[in-house]
């Protein structure tokens, strides 16, 4: 069993937010077409057969 910490590995400075490029992250993520979380995906299937 393990236990979740909803932490980061290195912090973080953000010096400019710019919130519409996080809007467009975040819709690759989980939006219509989630290119990003399919290809993340597909690359840790591989690598974890490696």
């Amino acid at each position: 069993m393990w236990v979740y910490e909803k932490r980061l590995e290195y912090p973080v400075k953000i010096k400019n937010p710019n919130p519409a490029l996080a809007k467009i992250i975040i819709s690759q993520y989980g939006g219509p077409n989630r290119y990003l979380r399919c290809m993340i995906y597909t690359f840790g299937e591989n690598y974890s057969r490696r």
